[in-house]
């Protein structure tokens, strides 16, 4: 068994097919939603942990792809960008699993960590230079 973060894109044709049941039931796969939206054009956006075998996620990464959904297994639906960061440090405690965090309190640098990183959003809320960003 393994999980991989996945990140679809929806065309607007799409978005009303039940999918995730199929990737349950057809491909035996554990799906866990961190966020999903449908644009007022209705473009569909998906966050997701799929946990399968590889041979079951492959296939199911297949399904999708047949279907015209573009899948990114690199990036996540939020970003950090460290240019614009202040180290001010407002979003370290508002993250609940430590993606955010000062690992080194002589630099106070503050790291940012995708593979912690849920989605909660409560950094864009709380960051006051904008470092933190949704891509929907």
């Amino acid at each position: 068994m393994q999980t991989k973060k996945l990140m679809l894109y929806f065309p607007e044709c799409e978005t009303e097919k039940p999918i995730v049941y199929h990737l349950v039931k057809d491909y035996d796969l554990i799906i866990n939603i961190f966020r999903a939206r449908v644009t007022p054009e209705d473009e569909g956006y998906l966050v997701l942990d799929v946990t399968g075998t590889e041979e079951h996620i492959l296939q199911g990464s297949e399904y999708i792809r047949s279907l015209g959904i573009r899948i990114d297994g690199v990036n996540k639906g939020l970003i950090w960008d460290k240019d614009k960061c202040a180290q001010c440090g407002c979003c370290v405690p508002h993250c609940p699993t430590n993606a955010l965090s000062i690992p080194d309190r002589r630099t106070m640098e503050i790291v940012f960590n995708t593979e912690e990183c849920i989605e909660c959003l409560s950094c864009i809320k709380v960051c006051p230079f904008g470092a933190v960003s949704s891509l929907f």
